[in-house]
C-alpha cells in the first residue's frame, strides 16, 4: 500500500462549485485521496510518507479532450502550408507510419503531456493498437478510440468520395479489438471511446454501426464535426442539409458525444447540439494556426453549450489551449471579461470528467482518482500573484509544472520523468519523424513539402 501526504500545498477545491484557492494537506492512499486537512496535529498520517509542497499549488490534473498523439510528427510543418490539410496530410501520416514509429512519436506526446501537467487524454485516431501499448506504459490515464469511415479516406485528397463496406468493417473490427484487449485495462485507467471520424466519410450505415456498438458496450462517443470546407461540401452535395443535421438525422447526437471543432456550424446547428446536451471539444490552438477560429462562438455560449478544451495535432501543450480559448470566447462578445478564468480552468477539470462520465477525476476531493498537477508558484509567470487561476490561465506554462500525478503515482517528480527515459523518448520520436517525412516525399503526393533545416 502507497500512502503520501502531500504537506503545506495551496489546492484548487471545488467544494463551492467554482474553483478556488485554499490551503490543505492532500492524503493519499494507493490511486485515491482520501483526507484534505488544513491542519495536522500530532501524530496524523505519521505512516504516510511526506513530500513537502511549500510553494506548490496542487490541482486537479488537466484532461485533454480530444488529440491525436501520433500526429506530433506534423509538428511545425503544415500549420504553414495550405491546402487540405486533414486528406492531403494527416490521413497520409497515419498509413505511412510503421507500427514502431507511431509507438516512438505517441510516447513523445504523451512525454510533452506529462510535463504539461496533463493526467488525461482522449486519442482517437488509426492503427491505436499499434501504439496503445507505449502510451499505457506512461501511466497516462487514456481514452482510446479507432477513427472509423467507410468513405475510403485515402482517395479523398485526390477528389473523391468512394464508400466501401469493406474498408468500414476494418475500423469496426480494429474498434472491437481495441474493447476487448483495453477497455476497463490498468484498473480502469485505459478506457476505449467509439469514434466516427467526420460526417464527410461515415455513411448512416457507418454511423448506425457505431451507435449499436457504443450502447452495446456503455461507451462515450466523438466525431470531428464541421472540420474542413470539404467536409461542409460533401455533406450538403450527398445529403442536402448540414453536418450537424445529417448525425441528428441518424440519431447520432446527445450528451455522450464529445463533438470535435464546430467550425462551419450555423447557429440553427449550435442550437440543436446545445438542445442534445452534445459536448463542444474545442481545440482553439490547432484551429487557429492560421488566424482566429472561425466558429460560431457568441452562439455557442450564449446557448450554453457544454465546453471541454483540446490539443488536437502538433502539441500536447493544454496551457497554450487554455489561453486560446480564453482570447477567442472572449473575443466573440468584443472583447469582453467573459469567461473568466475560473471558467476556462473548468473546461479542462470539471467539464471534461463530466464528459467523459467519469465521476472521479476533475476535482481534489476525498474519494477522488489522485490524478494531480502541481504548479510552482514562485515562478516569474506565477509572481507577483492576486489570482493563482488567472496568472495560470492567462500565462501559465509547462515550466510552472513540477510534478504529475496519476492513481497516486508519479510520472514526473522535482521535474524529472518518472516512467520513460526522456533523452530515449526524444530520439526515437525525432527518428520516426524524419523517416516519416522521407517516406512522403518519396511518394511524390503532387503537395507541398514542409520546408527543413540544413542537415
Amino acid at each position: 500500500m502507497t500512502r503520501l501526504l502531500l504537506k503545506n500545498a495551496r489546492i484548487v477545491s471545488h467544494d463551492s462549485g467554482a474553483p478556488e484557492i485554499r490551503a490543505a494537506h492532500v492524503a493519499i492512499e494507493d490511486d485515491r485521496i482520501v483526507a484534505l486537512p488544513e491542519a495536522l496535529a500530532g501524530t496524523d498520517f505519521a505512516d504516510f510518507e511526506p513530500v513537502d509542497m511549500t510553494g506548490r499549488l496542487v490541482s486537479p490534473g488537466l484532461i485533454n479532450s480530444h488529440t491525436h498523439a501520433v500526429l506530433l510528427a506534423l509538428r511545425g510543418t503544415i500549420e504553414d502550408i495550405e491546402g487540405n490539410l486533414v486528406y492531403q496530410y494527416m490521413v497520409p501520416a497515419s498509413y505511412l507510419l510503421e507500427p514502431a514509429e507511431r509507438a516512438a512519436i505517441a510516447r513523445l506526446a504523451c512525454a510533452e503531456a506529462i510535463r504539461s501537467g496533463t493526467t488525461t487524454m482522449v486519442d482517437p485516431l488509426r492503427h491505436v493498437a499499434d501504439y496503445a501499448p507505449a502510451m499505457i506504459e506512461t501511466g497516462m490515464r487514456l481514452w482510446l478510440a479507432e477513427s472509423c469511415a467507410d468513405a475510403v479516406t485515402t482517395e479523398v485528397a485526390g477528389g473523391g468520395y468512394r464508400f466501401d463496406r469493406a474498408f468500414g468493417e476494418t475500423f469496426l473490427d480494429r474498434t472491437r479489438a481495441l474493447i476487448d484487449r483495453f477497455h476497463g485495462a490498468e484498473n480502469d485507467r485505459v478506457r476505449v471511446m467509439i469514434a466516427a471520424h467526420a460526417p464527410d466519410n461515415c455513411s448512416p450505415w457507418m454511423l448506425g454501426q457505431l451507435i449499436d456498438m457504443a450502447r452495446r458496450h456503455g461507451l462515450r462517443r466523438t466525431v470531428h464535426l464541421s472540420q474542413i470546407i470539404s467536409e461542409k461540401e460533401q455533406v450538403e452535395q450527398l445529403h442536402g442539409c448540414t453536418s450537424t443535421e445529417y448525425l441528428d438525422r441518424n440519431d447520432f447526437l446527445g450528451d455522450d458525444l464529445l463533438a470535435v471543432h464546430w467550425t462551419f456550424c450555423t447557429e440553427g446547428d449550435v442550437a440543436r447540439l446545445a438542445e442534445t446536451g452534445t459536448w463542444l471539444a474545442h481545440c482553439p490552438a490547432s484551429m487557429s494556426a492560421k488566424g482566429p477560429h472561425p466558429l460560431p462562438m457568441k452562439a455557442i455560449l450564449d446557448h450554453g453549450v457544454k465546453i471541454t478544451l483540446g490539443t488536437d495535432n502538433m502539441t500536447e501543450d493544454m496551457f497554450h489551449a487554455m489561453k486560446m480559448a480564453m482570447t477567442l470566447h472572449r473575443g466573440a462578445y468584443g472583447r469582453s471579461v467573459t469567461p473568466a478564468p475560473q471558467t476556462v480552468f473548468d473546461y479542462v477539470t470539471v467539464n471534461a470528467a463530466r464528459a467523459l462520465d467519469h465521476p472521479g477525476i476533475g476535482r481534489i476531493a476525498p474519494g477522488m482518482k489522485a490524478d494531480l498537477a502541481v504548479f510552482n508558484l514562485m515562478a516569474p509567470a506565477m509572481t507577483p500573484r492576486v489570482s493563482a487561476l488567472s496568472n495560470l490561465v492567462h500565462y501559465g506554462h509547462p515550466g510552472l509544472v513540477t510534478d504529475t500525478m496519476v492513481d497516486g503515482r508519479f510520472l514526473m517528480r522535482d521535474g524529472h520523468l518518472t516512467t520513460m527515459d526522456e533523452a530515449e523518448v526524444l530520439a526515437a520520436g525525432q527518428a520516426a519523424t524524419e523517416s516519416l517525412w522521407r517516406k512522403f516525399a518519396a511518394e511524390d503526393r503532387g503537395v507541398p513539402l514542409p520546408a527543413t533545416d540544413p542537415a
